[in-house]
């Protein structure tokens, strides 16, 4: 029982410091202006905007980018028809939907559904998805997704 106290404890004291660190980012302690606020958004290394679906329009900093490594290769034309991605592009989420992440200008990374017709070494036969030659992103993905669901390491 000792043991849950103290996990409770500390679960409360982390959620006091990241309420505490998110109040100074946004100007509402130690006399932070809105300016400085608006500064500290405009440099995180990614920023969100809610596109609908349950989908959000991730914009990455050019370091941001960097850090993660972002890579992209584009979707190309499947033999016998269809569409082709690398398979390192392919995500699933919790429900098993399949989703790979297209950047449709640079820095910018959203996540479209994809349907999987099957899986062949390296690559990934879909029969649904992305135009031909759109770039979608097969280094990176992963943290993507964490960054747009807010999942934490």
């Amino acid at each position: 029982m000792g043991t849950m106290k103290s996990t409770q404890a500390t679960t409360a004291r982390r959620c006091m410091a990241g309420s505490l660190l998110t109040a100074l980012m946004v100007g509402g302690l130690a006399g932070c202006s809105l300016e400085t606020a608006e500064a500290t958004r405009v440099n995180e290394p990614a920023t969100l905007e809610d596109v609908g679906g349950g989908v959000s329009r991730i914009t990455l900093s050019a370091q941001g980018a960097e850090r993660l490594g972002v890579a992209t290769a584009p979707v190309e034309k499947a033999d016998g028809g269809g569409l082709t991605v690398p398979y390192s592009a392919l995500l699933y989420d919790a429900t098993g939907k399949t989703w790979v992440y297209v950047t449709p200008e640079p820095l910018v990374f959203v996540r479209q559904p994809v349907t999987v017709d099957r899986v062949d070494g390296e690559a990934v036969k879909l029969t649904s998805g992305p135009a031909v030659g759109t770039p979608v992103v097969i280094v990176g993905a992963s943290e993507l997704l964490g960054a747009e669901l807010d999942v934490e390491e």
